[in-house]
């Protein structure tokens, strides 16, 4: 059935593109980028953007409508193709997004489940050289369809699928001694995931892309096959003196009944899931996915300073950082909490070109050592 959807969703999409396209001005552009990273070495990436732009209007939105193709490889085995075609202000009061991606992190961090989970140098050895790593595929498809109610409150709707598999690296690893143990079940090896979440949004946010002022809070529930999700996050953004924007999150999720491996390590949002605890998204200065668990609580403050400033055209901005977070395990109660939470600071280098184009380097630093970090828009 849902397959039928999405097939349905696309014949839709390609129908009404010529008509869109005859409408409005359409702008198209392809790059390719290297760039590193600390668990998967040299990427090669590209990217096709088609995009309808709203000039200089003095709107939040990055652009009207748009179309992105993502390919990217690394020396290390991953991979990762990503079609995205989103529609932020093409029809007055609504929003909608359709994703469709397939992905190999051939190496996956994986420690053990919960918040506690030890790393020893040690065990990393020639026999057994990803004793902390997995490796993860998984296919998704994702709608969103958001309508605003008044000012800028808005409802939401979504659903997605997404298969996933796990792969045991050559070696000892703690993958293959949990999954001996039954620690990670066996049987949602590989799982379909079929989800369906509402939620609302308010959003002031003076741009999207780039915010320098305004609050952005949601509130998100979400069912999928023999498991619940509830997630809830509040950011804001301050912006004191010219060249100064303040930035903080906090953020919660709690997940009921039996959610599987494939599930605990993302969290949800109303733009799009992450990986958490660990990762540019969440804990930069740790392994992506170092910290797994149902529920998550997770914050932060930023400092971003722009050196070169041209509002409208771009951005050259030096950033400061610290990020917190913890998990908590099944049967564990979810409470705002400093006990347990693993902390890491930084800093980043972060460029924004006109309205819809923003690149961020830098390096993250915690308890377990330094981590390079990339990305192509805000970690929040």
């Amino acid at each position: 059935m849902l397959t039928r959807v999405w097939l349905h969703a696309c014949a839709a999409v390609a129908v009404c593109a010529p008509a869109l396209a005859a409408q409005r001005d359409w702008h198209s552009n392809l790059y390719p980028y290297v760039y590193y990273s600390t668990s998967d070495g040299v990427w090669g990436a590209a990217r096709y953007a088609l995009t309808s732009p709203l000039g200089f209007a003095e709107r939040p939105e990055p652009n009207a409508a748009a179309f992105t193709l993502d390919a990217s490889a690394s020396t290390q085995g991953s991979y990762a193709v990503v079609a995205d075609a989103s529609a932020p202000a093409l029809w007055a009061g609504w929003r909608v997004a359709l994703t469709l991606g397939a992905a190999r992190e051939n190496r996956l961090g994986f420690y053990g489940l919960g918040n506690d989970t030890p790393y020893t140098p040690g065990s990393v050895t020639p026999a057994a050289p990803y004793f902390y790593r997995v490796s993860r595929t998984h296919a998704a498809a994702r709608a969103i369809i958001q309508r605003r109610v008044i000012g800028p409150l808005r409802l939401l709707a979504g659903a997605a699928i997404e298969r996933t598999d796990f792969r045991a690296l050559p070696g000892a690893s703690v993958f293959r001694q949990d999954l001996a143990t039954g620690v990670v079940d066996s049987s949602t090896i590989p799982f379909t995931d079929k989800t369906v979440r509402a939620g609302v949004v308010l959003d002031t946010r003076d741009n999207e892309l780039d915010p320098h002022a305004g609050v952005f809070l949601e509130g998100i529930v979400a069912s999928g096959p023999g498991y619940t999700r509830t997630t809830a996050a509040a950011r804001v953004y301050v912006h004191p003196i010219e060249h100064l924007t303040l930035a903080a999150r906090v953020a919660g999720e709690g997940m009921g009944g039996t959610p599987p491996l494939a599930t605990q390590l993302s969290m949800e949002s109303s733009e799009r899931a992450f990986l958490a605890l660990g990762g540019y998204y969440s804990l930069r200065g740790f392994y992506d996915a170092r910290f797994v668990g149902p529920h998550k609580l997770l914050g932060g403050v930023e400092a971003r300073y722009a050196v070169l400033r041209a509002p409208s055209l771009f951005e050259l901005m030096v950033v400061g950082f610290c990020d917190a977070g913890r998990v908590f395990a099944s049967g564990e109660r979810f409470r705002l909490t400093s006990t347990g939470l693993h902390t890491s600071g930084g800093g980043e280098l972060a460029a924004r070109v006109l309205r819809n184009s923003l690149v961020a380097v830098g390096v993250g630093a915690g308890d377990e050592g330094v981590r390079l970090l990339f990305g192509t828009r805000w970690s929040y």
